[in-house]
């Protein structure tokens, strides 16, 4: 009969054992040949399992005097370690890469249970993984008092323990120990509030599959965000981050988090290999990892895996989401994507394809409701921005957002878009409140649902409301440009002018050329007819936007209340000849015929935009149109036909 072999000389994961007294690696108990570097390399892996242990600390570890070519032993190390363990580097079962940081051990090891199962794996230094580092230890520095040492760490670690015990129950701390016992994958009690999820590394090989790795990263954020306990930063400000080399806590300070997730996405036709990390910010310390595999039919519902482990990292207590996620159609689910990588671009041609690979989308699969949702805002935006007749596309955008709801009425953007169309299309105020206010209860964490909703407080005249959603946009995408340029709006449109210009150069800092925040500029320095400046920006917007209607309106009113008519008739006629080759929003007019002077023509486009049902129209009752407009008896009746609430 074998003799029994002592439990801290052997570390037992899969059918895999690490000897660290003979150093030997088994495989059913047949003897491989790794050894030296390789070996060493491995025991170090072992020491904390789950966790990152990185280049520099190998290097210091293994080759801390001489001068070597430590990648090239590294990398020669690690693959030894993968062909002796049937690993590979795309789909790593045992050893996973960490592109610029380093390598960590991913597979649960087996350590004795009461059940005589194998414990899960944690990202502490757990009760299997404590004696490789102290056997490594022992054969590096040649301690010949193993057996004291043992006795007194035993000794300390008893007494900690029996400490920790009493702390427990005299402090009423005795819930939140078993919570972090009995929940492997949570390595300390450090209470997080806030998260942002950076952008998944695509690791499948093909440029082509980079918006599927930022698909990924986007709906983990949606799906964390309907958690509502701890704040999660939106897509924007985080996509700043991709491919960045800055250390996670310097990214950590920039959004104001204190935990991080990231995570690498591989794909190999219909298979999807998911993993992710969650790391304390500060110290970038791991508190839960793991991979998912599924095929691409399950995406979703692994992703929901991904989102509710995730957040059960952070809050032990949260209940799962309302909203159960469900297989889908690969291509309907690919062409989505596509769909929402085009729409990010905020171009013609962006919109164009998006348009296209949405409809895609809900032909391969009826049932997806997400697909709806984005139909939805992809109208709401391109008559907003004039692209093209709302009489044509509202109704379209109306009925993909209903659509959407009965499909799932627990997705937050479904009620988003919906709210939209109701206040754009519809002008029901009162419908409009409830689908934005539903919106945020079902996704608090949703920068565009509060966005929105600042939209339809502001057009009804409650500028303070406005401002606060604005504030919580900003919050949750703090380095967006688009977040923060909604601030300087509502601030704009609030009459607080001084804060506005204040929040607008914000903006620029964060972009220098986004034009829109020079347009805002414009319309807040012509407020305190600081003309001079007023111009000046228009200028720059016009340099950066040519052909924008929304621009060219808005620019051309402002030079004319600047007594710069004959610019300000150049942008009429330019306004004019867009009008003979696509839909153009009569708002724009309006405003632009309003700072000329010109009220009799600035009330007939306000009259044919309220006929055509402008997307526009909504904002009559906040856009600073002149007094001697407002005070004409043809746009206070357009005002009561508009019903605004009292």
């Amino acid at each position: 009969m074998q003799d029994a072999v002592h439990p801290e000389r052997v570390v037992r994961f899969g059918i895999f054992e690490l000897d660290l007294v003979s150093e030997e690696l088994r495989r059913n108990g047949l003897k491989l040949k790794l050894s030296g570097q390789p070996f060493q390399v491995l025991a170090i892996l072992l020491e904390r399992p789950g966790r990152v242990v990185t280049r520099d600390e190998l290097q210091k570890r293994l080759w801390p005097d001489t001068f070597v070519d430590v990648d090239h032993n590294l990398n020669t190390a690690i693959n030894k370690i993968r062909e002796m363990l049937g690993d590979s580097a795309e789909n790593p079962r045992y050893v996973e890469t960490l592109p610029r940081r380093g390598y960590r051990f991913i597979h649960p090891l087996a350590t004795p249970s009461a059940s005589g199962m194998p414990a899960e794996p944690g990202l502490e230094d757990s009760e299997s993984a404590r004696p490789v580092q102290r056997t490594l230890e022992a054969k590096t520095h040649q301690i010949p008092t193993r057996r004291r040492r043992i006795a007194a760490s035993t000794a300390v670690l008893l007494l900690v323990l029996a400490v920790m015990i009493v702390a427990a129950i005299v402090g009423g701390l005795r819930n939140r120990l078993t919570a972090l016992i009995g929940n492997p994958h949570i390595a300390t009690p450090t209470r997080i509030e806030s998260i942002a999820v950076l952008p998944f590394e695509n690791l499948s090989g093909d440029p082509s599959q980079e918006y599927f790795a930022d698909g990924m990263t986007e709906e983990l954020i949606t799906q964390l965000g309907a958690f509502g306990s701890f704040r999660v930063i939106s897509r924007t400000s985080v996509m700043r981050f991709k491919r960045t080399t800055k250390p996670l806590p310097e990214i950590a300070r920039e959004l104001g988090v204190d935990g991080i997730v990231e995570g690498t996405v591989a794909r190999s036709g219909n298979h999807i290999r998911i993993t992710a990390n969650l790391l304390h910010a500060s110290t970038d310390r791991h508190l839960w990892a793991n991979s998912y595999e599924s095929a691409m039919e399950d995406v979703l519902v692994v992703q929901g895996k991904v989102a509710r482990s995730v957040a059960q990292a952070i809050r032990s207590e949260l209940t799962p989401t309302p909203s159960a996620p469900r297989r889908v159609n690969p291509e309907a689910y690919e062409a989505y994507l596509e769909g929402r990588y085009h729409a990010r671009r905020l171009t013609l041609d962006g919109f164009s394809k998006a348009e296209v690979s949405f409809h895609r989308s809900i032909t391969l699969d009826p049932t997806f409701a997400p697909a709806y949702s984005a139909i939805a805002i992809l109208d709401s935006a391109e008559a907003v921005n004039g692209i093209r007749p709302p009489s044509e596309v509202s109704p379209l955008g109306k009925a993909a957002a209903i659509k959407a709801v009965e499909l799932d009425e627990h997705l937050a953007e479904a009620h988003t878009a919906l709210g939209d169309a109701l206040r754009a299309y519809d002008w029901d105020w009162a419908g409009a409140e409830q689908e934005h206010k539903r919106a945020v209860q079902l996704n608090p964490n949703s920068e565009d649902a509060h966005l929105y909703r600042s939209i339809l407080l502001t057009a009804i005249g409650r500028s303070d409301e406005a401002i606060q959603e604005d504030q919580e946009g900003v919050r949750l995408d703090p380095i967006s440009p688009y977040s923060n340029l909604f601030l300087g709006w509502g601030l704009y449109f609030a009459r607080r002018h001084d804060e506005s210009i204040a929040q607008l150069k914000k903006v620029l800092e964060l972009d220098p050329e986004f034009a829109w925040a020079n347009m805002e500029l414009g319309w807040n320095y012509a407020a305190k007819r600081m003309y001079p400046e007023a111009v000046a920006e228009c200028r720059r917007a016009l340099a950066l936007i040519s052909d924008s209607q929304v621009v060219l309106g808005t620019c051309g009113g402002i030079y004319g209340q600047a007594s710069k008519r004959q610019e300000a008739l150049g942008l009429l006629e330019r306004l004019r000849t867009l009008a003979h080759k696509s839909y153009v929003d009569q708002f724009y007019f309006a405003i632009l015929y309003d700072g000329l002077g010109d009220t009799g023509h600035a009330i007939a486009c306000l009259e044919k935009g309220y006929r055509e049902r402008s997307a526009n129209m909504y904002a009559l009752k906040m856009v600073l149109f002149s007094d001697r407009t407002r005070s004409d008896p043809r746009f206070q009746a357009l005002l009561k036909k508009l019903n605004y609430p009292s």
